[in-house]
């Protein structure tokens, strides 16, 4: 299924790390024509980290997307009421809102949009990217590929010699998961 004229959700987490790798995606998802709703966790809207500052990152993506970032839970609540997604994806999906998913804790606006989108029995589509995903976050990993509706970015080991327990999401694949995702299909392999 193609992405051209879908309402993608594109829900940013406090990987930041990723973002540089992330944001383009976005702009190709855009570039093919899907309609996006840029949403962030409240971590990512707001620190300034060595990877670049919060306001620089809101700068560009609201120019790819043309719209205002959603960033409060109050603004990301009726995603799922008024039909605001036909999927939504988590990119970069932080350990720390992985677990929350996974425990159903619906406190931050990138936990609340999933939550609402998520009534309208709608794919999210996960890209983990977590110091710890070989380690305590696996449990939360695995519980989500598990549950009806969740799709997995292919990730990989980030560096095993230095980072052993950390993983990463390849973004050249998240296209090709949304559109495996729209269908109801996990592409294979999920881990690289």
């Amino acid at each position: 299924m193609e992405v051209k004229n879908k309402k993608i959700g594109f829900v940013l987490t406090g990987s930041f790390c990723t973002f540089k790798k992330t944001i383009p995606q976005m702009k190709k998802l855009k570039n093919y024509g899907a309609d996006i709703i840029p949403i962030m966790s409240f971590n990512s809207y707001n620190l300034d980290t060595k990877f670049g500052k919060a306001k620089d990152f809101i700068k560009e993506i609201e120019k790819i997307c043309g719209k205002e970032i959603i960033h409060t839970i109050q603004d990301a609540e009726p995603i799922g009421p008024k039909h605001l997604t036909d999927i939504m994806i988590v990119a970069p999906a932080s350990g720390n809102t992985m677990s929350k998913l996974a425990c159903d804790i619906i406190d931050t606006p990138a936990t609340m949009a999933v939550k609402s989108h998520l009534r309208n029995n709608l794919p999210v589509v996960i890209a983990p990217s977590t110091n710890n995903g070989l380690g305590a976050n696996m449990v939360s990993i695995a519980n989500l590929i598990n549950r009806k509706n969740y799709y997995f970015v292919p990730f990989s080991q980030d560096n095993p010699l230095t980072k052993p327990r950390s993983v990463v999401f390849d973004p050249e694949y998240i296209l090709k998961t949304i559109e495996f995702a729209l269908d109801g299909e996990q592409i294979e392999p999920i881990l690289i």
